[in-house]
């Protein structure tokens, strides 16, 4: 059996997961949210790095092929230590959306904007690799209140509205957006709309979904791929939260 794990601070994780099950690549889906200590975009490196590792220790319970760094933070500061310290592969988010941009039309000089938690962006990952690419126009914005806004489960509405405007009323009109939190596909409608929908909207989940199908090839086009969900604190919320996403 094919088995994947994801892991996330929280239940943005869950886009990801949604874009695996509908790559139909693996035939079990292991869900680890670390509920209890979201959100982990407002903490240090070092504490960051523990969590990680914690989480390392969760999946060795499980004969997976693969992990899956669901978190941004996690992806920007604690991959090399989680490699040292696990038994299988694990593949970061901040590489495959920088790829996602690569494989796109738009140009070297388009104006790029980054959205994603305060450890995130200080961490210069994206910015970085996207200058790495070439490209020469990068603003980076960090949104750390879209994660507690999604964790409550408000997906659109006044509070929701209001953040966006907060957040991006200074920002020029991007070519293209990088959601660089796994939480923030829940609300990509509603940040396209404010750009009036003529960005084109990046996200990591769809990125790596086809980087994976191009490494294990789909298993069958009528696969309906168990998952089992695991959290640290209220594990019946994300239950709830994945029922309402993943159907």
């Amino acid at each position: 059996m094919r088995r994947i794990g994801v892991f996330d601070s929280g239940v943005g994780g869950l886009s990801v997961t949604k874009e695996l099950i509908n790559a139909r690549v693996f035939e079990q889906i292991i869900y680890y949210g670390d509920t209890a200590r979201v959100p982990y975009g407002v903490k240090d490196q070092n504490t960051i790095i523990r969590y990680a590792l914690e989480a390392v220790e969760f999946f060795k319970n499980f004969e997976i092929d693969l992990l899956i760094v669901a978190c941004n933070t996690v992806s920007a500061y604690a991959l090399d230590e989680m490699r040292a310290q696990s038994n299988f592969k694990i593949l970061g988010v901040v590489e495959p959306g920088v790829e996602a941009v690569v494989s796109t039309d738009i140009s070297l000089d388009a104006q790029i904007l980054v959205l994603a938690t305060h450890a995130t962006i200080t961490s210069g990952a994206y910015q970085s690799a996207l200058q790495h690419r070439g490209y020469s126009n990068i603003a980076a914005k960090t949104t750390g209140l879209f994660v507690p806004i999604v964790e409550e489960g408000l997906y659109s509405g006044a509070i929701l509205d209001a953040t966006i405007e907060h957040y991006l009323s200074a920002c020029k009109q991007p070519d293209a957006i990088i959601l660089g939190c796994t939480h923030f596909p829940l609300i990509k409608d509603q940040i396209s709309r404010y750009f009036n929908n003529k960005s084109l909207i990046i996200h990591s989940g769809e990125a790596i979904s086809m980087q994976l199908l191009e490494e294990f090839g789909e298993i069958d086009k009528n696969l309906k791929t168990e998952i089992k969900l695991f959290a640290s604190q209220n594990p019946e919320a994300l239950k709830q939260t994945a029922k309402d996403w993943l159907t």
